[in-house]
Formats: structure tokens, sequence, C-alpha cells
């Protein structure tokens, strides 16, 4: 298995009115990140925060090209980014007790943090598809080039770990610098992750790309 340092690319927030980043997704242009009450789209460029949505964000966030996904409590919000109104409500496969979510093949993969899971979810219904057995806290999911990545933080350490879909077994590993609430790929050579109570968001480099992926520092 493979193991190795996390390379940083950048570094935002912590932002103002947001204590704790607890999901982040990308949709294409910007990151959103829940925050408790509230979604809001950060651009990666400019570090600047372009938009917020009033809506509870207690957990994961998805985006499906069009729409926002929203983990609040023991549910599942459908956002309208445009408008920012609840369009649809889906049961959350953990009970309450989920974390990571992400959009891959027309499902939600939604993790269950203390179960070590992720569920595949009808994203009209709710109903599971199939679960993946991981060994390891979920706290963050994403699938980019059809490798699955979740996002874990046991004591005060993270990983960011590559998993067989099949079998659970951890491919490649990724140590964070500290925990991690949320991870989404920009479709590319980074990850974006969430820094839980530190209210930061991580621009990491995808093990394997090469040199020439960067998150733009202001006014570059």
């Amino acid at each position: 298995m493979e193991r190795a340092a996390a390379e940083i690319l950048r570094e935002y927030g912590p932002f103002p009115d947001a204590e704790r980043i607890n999901g982040v997704t990308y949709d294409g242009k910007n990151v959103w990140f829940a925050t408790g009450d509230k979604l809001k789209a950060l651009d990666p460029e400019s570090g600047k925060i372009v938009q917020s949505i009033d809506v509870a964000s207690h957990a994961g966030t998805a985006f499906d090209g069009e729409h926002l996904y929203q983990i609040a409590e023991d549910r599942i919000h459908k956002v309208d980014p445009k408008t920012g109104k609840v369009i649809a409500t889906i049961p959350a496969p953990g009970n309450g007790g989920d974390s990571g979510m992400a959009w891959a093949e027309g499902s939600l993969w939604v993790g269950e943090y203390r179960a070590h899971k992720i569920h595949q979810i009808d994203p009209e219904t709710g109903k599971v598809i199939r679960t993946i057995e991981s060994k390891r806290v979920v706290t963050g999911v994403t699938w980019v080039d059809g490798e699955l990545w979740h996002a874990t933080w046991e004591g005060e350490e993270g990983d960011l770990l590559r998993i067989d879909p099949e079998s659970g077994n951890v491919l490649q590993e990724v140590a964070m610098p500290s925990g991690v609430s949320g991870l989404e790929s920009n479709g590319g050579g980074c990850f974006f992750c969430g820094g839980g109570s530190s209210g930061k968001i991580k621009a990491v480099r995808r093990p394997g790309q090469g040199a020439t992926e960067t998150v733009s520092a202001p006014g570059k």
C-alpha cells in the first residue's frame, strides 16, 4: 500500500460566520461548504466568499451538475443554488450518523461515520442501492477517475484513503496534518478538504498528478 504525506497547495479561511466546515463540494467553478446553518460558495482563485444560502448543513455536501445536496441531521435536502430553496428531501441512510457525501454515476454516495460505511443511494428516494464497508471511520467521500476516496478523522489525525469499492481495502493513503471533515475532488489533480472546527479548507494535491496544477493565490 502506498502512503505519503499530503502536499498542501493552498489553505483558505477561517471565514466570517463559519465556525465549522461540515462538508465540501465543487460545482466546476466554486467550492461550496457547509457551516451548520449556511452553505457558502468560495471562489478558489480569489479566496473570496461569493454566495451564501440559508439552509441546515450539518454534514456532507454534494453537487450533481445542477443542484446541491446537503445533509441536515437525518435528512438530505436537494437545494437549488440559484434560488437557495429546498426543492426535495429524502431520508439519509445513516439515520443521523451520516458524514461525507458525493455525487457519481447518477447516485449519491453517503458516508456513515462510526459504522465505517459508504452507502450508494437513489437521489430521488433515498433507497440504499449498495453499501461499501471501509476499515476506517468515514468523514468525507469523493469519486474521481473511477477511484473512490474517503477522508478520516481519528483523534487529532486525518487521512485521505483510496479504497477498493468492492472489498473496502485501502489501496493508497495520504497523511493529512489534521483531521478532515468533508472531501471533494475538483475532477483533476486537487482535493478540497474541510477542517472541522478550524474553520479552514485545504487544497491538497491528488497523488500521482503532475506538479503543473496549482490553486492560484490571490492576484495570480
